[in-house]
């Protein structure tokens, strides 16, 4: 009589189990068929203004338009190198950055490459009035700055390369220090010298006492793009409908920052935590551009492949799609 019940019960655990695995596959099935309808951008940004198209990116809304069944999510975080592990954890699709950051990281095998420009800005050192020679910053000064191999890194070492003929010069005395902590210590007196960005830059130049030691177009010799877009190649493979979309979204964000400057300011002042009418002085100072073309890869390249920063690019035209 047991023998007669126990087949039964084992056909209908199959039936079950079946029914099941059949249930599980679907769901399975219908998450791909949904990723595959609806894909994701992380979008990597830094602090500056330098990154304000950003800000009116994610305000106005430009991808979501754009892309209405993609999700579009944002991360700011301290600098490349954190961009960077972002990227190798598959965090991060895009993210924004200097061009030297970018070399470095594509010279160690980054799947990334350039895909966009986003901004020049003013950058420079500054340092106490009382500082007139490189001499006044050796020796016991503190030098703040993002971090070894950031543009402003790159910058100071190309200038002391030229003007002091030792591009490592001054590196016992550097500081790693986000830009708002490293305006707060030369402001304070704890560093002698901060290579930085706008807003800090003129908010720095603004206080009684400071001036810019260095330019960051004396340093390079010229113009060029300070912050540049990024994107993975496997993102830009398999998405390449939202890659297009996004970069045209930045480019729309470039476009109404530059047509709308008391707009912007409005949209800015919150982001910032500055003053609307501060921010419409910021966005008009000489040196603010926004725009899309990527100018200088030719020129930091060139310096550091020479001084041993690079080992294994060669051309410039890789680096883009």
């Amino acid at each position: 009589m047991t023998g007669v019940c126990f087949f039964p019960m084992i056909r209908m655990y199959r039936m079950v189990f079946f029914t099941l695995s059949f249930l599980a596959a679907s769901l399975l099935l219908t998450s791909c068929e949904k990723n595959t309808r609806e894909p994701s951008i992380t979008i990597a940004e830094q602090y500056g203004l330098a990154y304000a198209p950003l800000q009116i990116m994610k305000a106005r809304g430009f991808l979501e338009e754009l892309n209405p069944s993609a999700e579009v999510q944002w991360v700011k975080l301290a600098n490349t190198a954190a961009i960077r592990e972002a990227v190798l954890a598959g965090q991060v699709d895009a993210g924004f950055m200097g061009i030297p950051p970018f070399l470095i990281g594509r010279d160690k095998n980054m799947p990334w490459k350039i895909a966009t420009g986003l901004s020049r800005a003013p950058l420079g050192l500054v340092a106490s009035e009382s500082v007139s020679s490189w001499e006044d910053l050796t020796g016991s000064s503190r030098i703040a700055l993002p971090q070894p191999g950031s543009i402003q890194h790159i910058l100071l070492t190309m200038a002391l390369d030229r003007e002091a003929g030792d591009p490592a010069l001054l590196d016992s005395s550097l500081v790693s220090m986000k830009h708002p902590d490293g305006m707060n210590a030369l402001l304070s007196g704890a560093v002698q010298g901060h290579f930085t960005s706008p807003p800090y830059l003129f908010q720095e130049l603004d206080q009684p006492g400071f001036s810019l030691f260095l330019s960051g177009e004396e340093a390079f010799g010229g113009a060029f793009t300070f912050i540049i877009g990024m994107v993975t190649e496997d993102f830009q493979k398999n998405h390449p409908a939202l890659y297009e979309d996004y970069l045209t979204a930045v480019n729309q964000a470039v476009e109404f920052l530059n047509e709308n400057p008391r707009e912007s300011a409005l949209i800015l002042e919150e982001a910032y935590g500055l003053d609307r009418t501060v921010l419409e002085d910021y966005l008009s100072r000489s040196g603010m551009v926004y725009e899309t073309e990527v100018r200088g890869v030719e020129g930091f390249l060139s310096f550091m492949i020479r001084s041993g920063q690079i080992q294994n690019l060669s051309s410039a035209e890789e680096l883009f799609f």
